[in-house]
């Protein structure tokens, strides 16, 4: 074990969160769907566990461009971050495919709500980039309730996106998971 993943495991530990991992094998190359996000201690919650799971990937993760930007960008960066500018259509999806495509790893994290306020219009991001890349999606939860951090559930895009994204949400509601702002998660 590493001494980062030993030191998360330790922080999540003293911090009374767990990790569990139901998928076996989490693959080299996937796009995490990490439900609910309503703060931002969602990131830190989310990586600390990341870490503390020492899968020897860095995953990369989408965030508001305003984090990648100088002077946050040179922490943001390192981590994974890639900067998303909500206010620009830049063809995200198509540019982190083909990034994926490259790579004979590449894990990707996305808060499909993406915003932490009420948002029952997840963004089909996440979906698409899975699809298009020929990838599982892995089911992540965070449940402030019971302090643990859930991965469960490889899912392959079917193709219908309307009735895989009905399972998707249906997973949160079935295993319910509590967000940190209750109140501002709906599926």
């Amino acid at each position: 074990m590493s001494f980062s993943g030993t030191l998360c495991k330790a922080v999540i530990k003293m911090a009374g969160w767990s990790v569990e991992c139901k998928v076996e094998k989490v693959p080299s190359k996937c796009v995490f769907c990490v439900a609910p996000h309503t703060s931002n201690w969602d990131f830190i919650v989310g990586k600390v566990c990341y870490t503390a799971l020492d899968l020897g990937i860095k995953p990369k993760f989408l965030i508001k461009k305003f984090w990648t930007d100088f002077p946050f960008g040179l922490l943001i960066k390192p981590l994974g971050g890639i900067g998303v500018d909500r206010n620009k259509s830049t063809n995200l999806v198509e540019t982190v495919v083909a990034e994926m495509a490259q790579h004979d790893t590449f894990q990707l994290a996305v808060t499909p709500e993406g915003t932490r306020s009420r948002n029952a219009n997840w963004k089909r991001g996440f979906y698409l980039i899975a699809e298009k890349s020929h990838v599982p999606i892995v089911l992540v939860g965070l449940d402030y309730k019971r302090k643990k951090v859930l991965l469960d559930n490889l899912f392959y895009p079917s193709g219908d996106m309307a009735a895989d994204m009905s399972k998707i949400k249906s997973w949160f509601v079935e295993n319910d998971i509590q967000a940190k702002h209750p109140e501002n998660f709906v599926v």
